[in-house]
């Protein structure tokens, strides 16, 4: 639907244009010469300057409770007149305010005594040859720190998570409290149904806090140093071949000086047939320069 004023401007551009009289124009673009000719007289400088003023005093106020504002302060704009102006100003589109988290409780590092007591999960991001973006799920075991898994995809969503953990539970591996930050696909409520469902214990850590999480966050550095950061990958089919043959140099042969420079397999093999302690200090803080 072309408005009057579209119209007006398209006369004044075939008048120039074509050198034609205004009379001529007006009958090519079917406007009245009266209509062509008509000037408004409106002015809204006055609704401007209050709506822009009582929209920053309110950003959460909506159009309708802008315009009983305006009546309750004793202005008389119509709804629709409010409404068109409302919308030049463009305050219809909605300002994205930040979800709110729960208050998250810091919890000291401790290091379980056996294997599924406590995983870790966080993404990595990086891109292909091509600029396209991909991500990279990783879930650990923080008793030997084993990789169980890698999951790569261009979009890992929540229900994409629940199924790479509803695998692992299927291969018998099940952990009692599965640590992560507060990324939207961990506090998706089919991340937090299937936990729940499952009697596993979610820990939040604080926002802006990864050292909370640190040692997949050091599992996360192993991935970027020793595979993102040394190939150039073309698909995402040669990320998951590459990641795949790291994961099982990572679990296998990969020494970790807070393993005693053994294996997160070699270690967890030791662990069963000695018995031996696996740290002597149950709560650490570890960081990124000595826990791998």
């Amino acid at each position: 639907m072309v408005t009057p004023t579209q119209k007006r401007e398209a006369v004044t551009m075939v008048s120039k244009t074509h050198l034609l009289s205004h009379r001529k124009s007006c009958v090519l673009i079917g406007i009245s010469r009266r209509t062509f000719r008509y000037k408004s007289i409106k002015n809204d400088d006055a609704l401007i300057e209050v709506l822009l003023k009582m929209s920053q005093d309110h950003p959460g106020y909506g159009f309708w409770k802008l315009y009983y504002k305006l009546r309750q302060n004793g202005y008389t704009w119509n709804h629709k007149r409010v409404y068109r102006v409302y919308t030049q100003l463009k305050l219809n589109i909605r300002r994205r305010v930040r979800k709110r988290l729960p208050k998250r409780v810091q919890e000291p590092l401790i290091i379980p005594k056996q294997a599924d007591i406590v995983w870790s999960m966080d993404f990595v991001h990086d891109s292909l040859y091509d600029g396209k973006r991909y991500r990279i799920l990783n879930i650990a075991d923080d008793f030997n720190r084993e990789l169980l898994a890698i999951e790569i995809d261009t979009s890992i969503s929540a229900e994409r998570v629940v199924r790479v953990l509803e695998r692992l539970k299927q291969q018998g591996r099940l952990p009692q409290k599965i640590r992560v930050d507060n990324g939207p696909e961990f506090i998706a409520k089919r991340f937090q149904k299937w936990c729940f469902d499952n009697q596993i214990v979610i820990h939040y850590i604080q926002p802006g806090k990864p050292v909370q999480n640190s040692i997949i966050e050091r599992i996360n550095k192993s991935c970027r140093d020793e595979l993102l950061n040394v190939y150039l990958f073309k698909t995402i089919n040669e990320v998951e071949n590459y990641a795949t043959k790291w994961q099982l140099e990572y679990n296998y042969n990969s020494p970790h000086k807070s393993l005693g420079y053994k294996s997160p397999k070699t270690y967890a093999k030791e662990f069963s047939i000695k018995g031996m302690p696996f740290i002597e200090k149950q709560q650490l803080n570890i960081n990124f320069e000595n826990s791998h």
